[in-house]
């Protein structure tokens, strides 16, 4: 048996040999982890007192894309903030937003891995909400009204996002300025959401619409289809009820 530090012969693409040196990746991952929890955010951090608030049990991911305007950015308790997400309030580092706090994040949220919430004015996300990775939540867009002037140097005025207590954004989802997700709502992913989704509902899409919602008289999830070409494209031909899976 080689010992740790002696190279030998490894498989490599499709049976090729390479050399490597035993440990060395080890060792690499092992001080990656070290400096990845060194430098993460937690309640206790020095970075984390610049917050308008950063509950107990709750962490930033080493590592972060953008992270500024934390004094308009309150964070609740046991929240979890993937690595490589981005976190802002107001347009630039520096700026004082005319809203206080702008980015509200509730109890025992999840945002996953790669994920960007970006408030200019309201970002309120309810306790309880998880995220697939690569999520985008923001109140602000950019104008193109002027043709005098890029798109990139128009604003748009900011509206308020809201995603309700115990949601589910899934992957590659985007919630756009004047989003109102109710509580107990599934976003599909990929999908777009640019307007009111009710509570206790599953919506797919771009725009997303609702496909399914909780019915409080019997007590069960029923589909939603908008339109005989809906129901076409689902195959059962069927418009609203429960479906004849029962499901």
């Amino acid at each position: 048996m080689a010992r740790r530090g002696r190279a030998r012969e490894v498989p490599h693409d499709g049976g090729h040999y390479i050399p490597t040196v035993l440990g060395r990746q080890e060792v690499f991952e092992g001080a990656y982890r070290w400096y990845a929890k060194q430098a993460s955010i937690g309640p206790r951090s020095r970075r984390a007192q610049q917050f308008g608030a950063f509950g107990i049990g709750s962490g930033i991911l080493f590592p972060t894309i953008a992270l500024y305007g934390e004094p308009y950015i309150h964070i609740g308790e046991q929240v979890i903030i993937g690595p490589y997400c981005s976190l802002s309030a107001g347009v630039m580092p520096g700026h004082v937003p005319d809203a206080d706090p702008v980015v509200t994040i509730g109890d025992r949220v999840l945002i996953g891995r790669g994920s960007g919430i970006v408030g200019h004015r309201s970002v309120s996300i309810g306790d309880g909400v998880f995220t697939g990775h690569n999520v985008y939540v923001t109140d602000a867009n950019h104008g193109y009204e002027d043709v005098t002037l890029t798109i990139g140097e128009q604003f748009a005025p900011p509206k308020p996002v809201v995603v309700g207590a115990g949601s589910w954004l899934g992957h590659g989802s985007i919630v756009l300025p004047g989003a109102t997700i109710g509580e107990h709502v599934a976003v599909g992913a990929g999908s777009v959401v640019t307007g009111d989704l009710p509570s206790f509902s599953v919506a797919v899409g771009s725009p997303a619409r609702v496909v399914r919602r909780y019915d409080t008289e019997i007590q069960a999830w029923i589909n939603v289809l908008r339109s005989k070409s809906d129901a076409q494209r689902a195959g059962d031909g069927y418009v609203g009820g429960p479906s004849p899976a029962g499901n």
